[in-house]
């Protein structure tokens, strides 16, 4: 399944974060990239507004990491963080994610107009 433009393919896996079968975050793993860089994953993550600030993206992050490692890949790459997600951007970095690169103008934020986005990276190799 593919939605026919790059990095649209599909997940190789997801996952779910529920309490008492309530939805409240969920993320999904797959390659950065085919070929020969296909040992670098991407996750993407997402939390309701109303369970922010929990330590669910943490989990899921700290989760993804784990699967990351048992499926076979080396690092991980997120791809977009949008610059002005300072809270975002924080926990990365305390889960061991540097900033490797700035997409200038990449997010056009509601009030903000263009801003940058970062590319984030993490070995997974002990």
């Amino acid at each position: 399944h593919s939605c026919g433009r790059p990095g649209c393919e599909q997940p190789s896996k997801t996952y779910v974060y529920t309490e008492n079968d309530v939805v409240l975050g969920s993320y999904y793993i797959k390659p950065n990239a085919m070929g020969p860089s296909a040992h670098i994953c991407n996750c993407g993550y997402m939390v309701s507004a109303e369970a922010r600030r929990q330590g669910i993206a943490r989990s899921l992050c700290e989760h993804s990491q784990q699967v990351a490692i048992d499926l076979g890949f080396e690092a991980m790459q997120f791809n977009s963080v949008v610059s002005t997600n300072k809270t975002a951007i924080k926990l990365w970095e305390r889960l061991g994610f540097s900033i490797i690169g700035s997409i200038p103008k990449a997010y056009k934020h509601p009030k903000l107009g263009a801003v940058s986005s970062y590319i984030m990276y993490k070995s997974l190799k002990k």
